[in-house]
């Protein structure tokens, strides 16, 4: 598999789940070749990172709710915010914009790849800044983290405080 091919795989993938309520990791590409088999020498050469989209000064992303600290209820209303950059969605290569990612009781991910998606990195590559979601009840941390129009995170990444809620 080439690297172009290979990464307009991995965009298109990420692309179409950013497309449906986000419940489940995408499946991996199924093949009947060994391991050996499928691994050419040019995909032994494939970058560590993809190449990053500059993100101007002063830029940021935030939660406009919930506040860190706070004691919520399911369904619980998430709003973010952005400053020094525009919304869009995903596969829109516009300067100075990207799309939302919701991080739940996860660490950052490798910031030269694209953001997963999965339970615990939701997408919003539809533009949205307004969600809502149910988690069982307890302690969760949740943090923002902006990604350019291939899910990439910008350079540098514009990434919220991590907030601490607690769900009753």
């Amino acid at each position: 598999m080439t690297l172009r091919l290979l990464v307009l795989s991995t965009t298109f993938i990420i692309l179409a789940a950013c497309s449906q309520e986000p419940t489940e990791a995408p499946l991996a590409e199924q093949t009947d070749a060994t391991p050996d088999e499928a691994m050419s020498d040019e995909s032994a050469h494939i970058p560590a990172a993809l190449a990053r989209t500059a993100s101007p000064d002063g830029a940021g992303v935030f939660f406009i709710t919930p506040a860190d600290g706070a004691t919520v209820s399911n369904p619980i209303n998430i709003e973010f915010g952005i400053a020094g950059m525009d919304v869009v969605k995903a596969g829109n290569d516009q300067p100075n914009s990207g799309h939302h990612h919701l991080l739940i009781d996860t660490e950052l991910p490798d910031m030269g790849m694209p953001i997963p998606a999965d339970e615990y990195h939701v997408h919003f590559g539809d533009g949205s800044t307004t969600t809502e979601i149910t988690l069982p009840p307890g302690e969760h941390t949740l943090q923002m983290l902006l990604g350019d129009h291939l899910h990439i995170p910008h350079d540098p990444p514009l990434i919220s405080e991590t907030i601490t809620i607690t769900v009753e």
